[in-house]
């Protein structure tokens, strides 16, 4: 199984690449001004990274956001969508969830407050190894419940941004204990799953990350 996985960054793209190496999924990079097409790939993982251009949701860039990477933002939602029309398996984390909301109409909050909690970086951790951040809450009956289970989850966090308004048919399986939404999903049969933690971080120590990543590989491989 192959998936394409979207980065701009080499440098912090291997954690994410050695998380579905793990699960036994080959990854093939996906970069700005590096042509690629998802023909060649079972699935499309969308990675972290600097945040989305205000201006794709309808608002002026703030104080303490990132200068735009129009570059990256275009070519993760032209794959994005691909990947939805051909029903092909998509993971999205980090920033990858909030473009993913942003794609489907959806807005963000461009600065959150309690970056106490949701903005813990950990530099010196093992890789696939970090320590969690804080909880999150799991609803029953739906996808992201199935995989990891319902209820209550350690999570890692290292976010500024966050979901606002979710996107046109999605839905929320996830929030944060101080209601800040940690999770979407996509309506229908496809697998179409997006964390807002960095499940990579965890593949060794955490299982319900680990299992994230293999019903990825799952949903590639029933096709």
């Amino acid at each position: 199984m192959k998936a394409g996985i979207t980065f701009r960054d080499d440098s912090k793209v291997v954690r994410y690449e050695f998380a579905l190496q793990e699960v036994g999924i080959e990854p093939v990079r996906i970069a700005p001004g590096r042509p690629a097409s998802l023909d060649v790939v079972d699935g499309l993982l969308l990675t972290g990274g600097t945040d989305v251009n205000p201006a794709r949701y309808g608002q002026k860039r703030g104080p303490e956001t990132d200068e735009p990477d129009d570059e990256r933002d275009e070519m993760e939602t032209k794959l994005l969508r691909e990947a939805l029309a051909a029903g092909r398996p998509v993971l999205a984390i980090c920033r990858g969830m909030q473009l993913f909301n942003v794609a489907q109409g959806g807005t963000l909050i461009q600065h959150l407050s309690s970056l106490d909690v949701h903005n813990q970086k950990m530099p010196a951790a093992e890789r696939g190894r970090h320590g969690p951040a804080h909880a999150v809450i799991v609803a029953p009956h739906t996808r992201l419940a199935t995989i990891v289970g319902e209820g209550e989850h350690a999570v890692n966090s290292r976010h500024h941004q966050a979901v606002e308004r979710p996107g046109q048919g999605l839905v929320v399986p996830a929030v944060s204990s101080d209601g800040i939404i940690e999770a979407l999903e996509r309506t229908g049969d496809s697998f179409a799953i997006a964390v807002q933690w960095h499940p990579e971080d965890r593949i060794l120590s955490n299982a319900a990350d680990r299992r994230l990543f293999e019903a990825f590989r799952a949903a590639m491989e029933k096709g």
